[in-house]
């Protein structure tokens, strides 16, 4: 990535609020810049134990909670790519933005009225989990005469209270992917059992990884498994993830709690 301008990065710095610089301090180009960097290693350090190439796992920084004004601290420091849970949220810093280039991805549950709005700008969509948001997006995607990359979606934790396919669903679910021109299969998702015991988190990804293969013989296209957050990438990694979603390991503790974003949340344990 090329280094961002010093100048540049002052002028950002300079509309920091107070409560941003208590967040994120004085700096937050550079706690970001080296925050990165070692994310990027424990990338690197998890792809070596599984014997994969670095350039087979793509780190999607998670931007939700983290305000617009601090997002340009967030691209100066070379993250052009940026992750959100709440499409209203989305929309507000990317028009906040929108003199900037950067990559918008949605990884959160997505309500049907709110599909116009994805249409408008997303590059990639991770959480589709119905026939009936399917069909509404490829709708909406023609009517702009554009396609969108997806991920489906699947409850791999067994928890009611996530989105998501139950395993069982996925293979009649992808045999009618074909019916929807304007989506792009790019692989599945999951939202990992959240726990500090990685003995339970671990077989969920191993799941998505055995749905997914079994998943390829109905539509190539799926290849791609997005999985792994801050607190758990380093084990995705090793069971096969290709997407990363990293948040808080970048950004710092978020002041909500999970369960604002992530129905289902419980404390590690």
């Amino acid at each position: 990535m090329d280094q961002p301008d010093r100048n540049d990065e002052r002028a950002d710095d300079a509309s920091l609020s107070a409560a941003d610089i208590e967040r994120f301090g004085s700096d937050p180009a550079g706690t970001f810049r080296a925050n990165l960097a070692g994310v990027e290693e424990r990338i690197a350090r998890a792809c070596a134990r599984a014997g994969r190439d670095r350039a087979s796992v793509r780190l999607l920084p998670i931007t939700k909670t983290v305000p617009a004004q601090v997002l340009r601290c967030a691209f100066a420091a070379g993250i052009t790519a940026f992750g959100e849970n709440k499409i209203q949220e989305a929309m507000g810093k990317r028009e906040a933005l929108g003199d900037l280039a950067i990559d918008w991805s949605i990884v959160g549950h997505l309500q049907s009225n709110k599909v116009k709005y994805l249409t408008r700008f997303a590059r990639e969509f991770h959480a589709l989990d119905s026939l009936k948001l399917a069909e509404l997006l490829d709708r909406q995607l023609g009517r702009e005469g554009r396609s969108l990359d997806v991920y489906v979606q699947v409850n791999t934790s067994d928890e009611d209270s996530k989105f998501g396919l139950h395993p069982d669903a996925l293979l009649p679910f992808v045999d009618r992917l074909g019916q929807f021109p304007r989506l792009k299969p790019r692989g599945l998702m999951t939202l990992a059992l959240f726990s500090s015991d990685m003995a339970r988190v671990r077989p969920c990804f191993a799941l998505l990884r055995r749905l997914r293969n079994d998943a390829l013989s109905r539509h190539p296209g799926l290849t791609g498994l997005s999985m792994g957050m801050t607190g758990d990438f380093e084990e995705a990694i090793e069971e096969g993830a290709t997407v990363v979603r990293v948040g808080q390991a970048i950004f710092g503790k978020r002041p909500t709690p999970d369960g604002h974003y992530w129905p289902g949340f419980a404390k590690p344990g």
